[in-house]
């Protein structure tokens, strides 16, 4: 007699774990095209307005995708997170600092990705300087899937962060070797 695992018992946990690697995705190719947008990689008529509508679709699916990630998680019948756990840094007992990067990053996330729709009222220079926070966003996703994630040393998640990581690596190297042509025109 084998002892197997029904996975239908565990359903919410695994949605929220799909949705945990859907956001780190999205996250990453949102940060890695903000940077190569700032650092001006691509250019040509139309391209920077073309790019800046991919960026913030991939922006505003990631945050839903981490959206969904946190919620997934509060009928699941095991944890018992409650709201408090999904929102409230720290809130958890177990894996701490792990899930508290995980909701920082989700806040942080939120408010970037949202501040797109009041940069006329906050002003591009302090949106530019909020936006500067996107790397922490993507850093403390990290850190999450790493310290609290099941899969955290499956060779499939390890192997899907180093590739969605090459192309933030990339643009981010090219928008520091970039810092001395000063910022975006205000249009853009």
């Amino acid at each position: 007699m084998t002892n197997s695992i029904d996975p239908g018992q565990h359903l919410w946990w695994l949605a929220s774990r799909s949705m945990g690697v859907v956001a780190m995705v999205l996250v990453s190719l949102s940060v890695a095209l903000g940077l190569a947008m700032s650092g001006r990689i691509v250019r040509g008529p139309g391209v920077a307005a073309r790019l800046k509508t991919v960026h913030e679709a991939l922006a505003l699916s990631g945050l839903m995708a981490i959206v969904l990630h946190g919620l997934l998680l509060l009928p699941d019948p095991f944890l018992h997170l409650g709201l408090t756990g999904i929102t409230i840094p720290f809130a958890l007992p177990a894996r701490r600092a792990g899930v508290a990067a995980g909701v920082v990053a989700g806040w942080l996330a939120a408010i970037i990705t949202l501040s797109f729709y009041v940069r006329s009222w906050i002003g591009a220079r302090a949106w530019r300087r909020l936006h500067r926070w996107t790397f922490a966003v993507y850093l403390l996703g990290l850190t999450h899937t790493v310290a609290t994630g099941t899969d955290a040393g499956a060779t499939w998640l390890l192997a899907m962060l180093a590739i969605s990581t090459v192309p933030v690596l990339v643009a981010g190297a090219h928008r520091l070797t970039t810092l001395d042509r000063g910022p975006l025109p205000a249009s853009t």
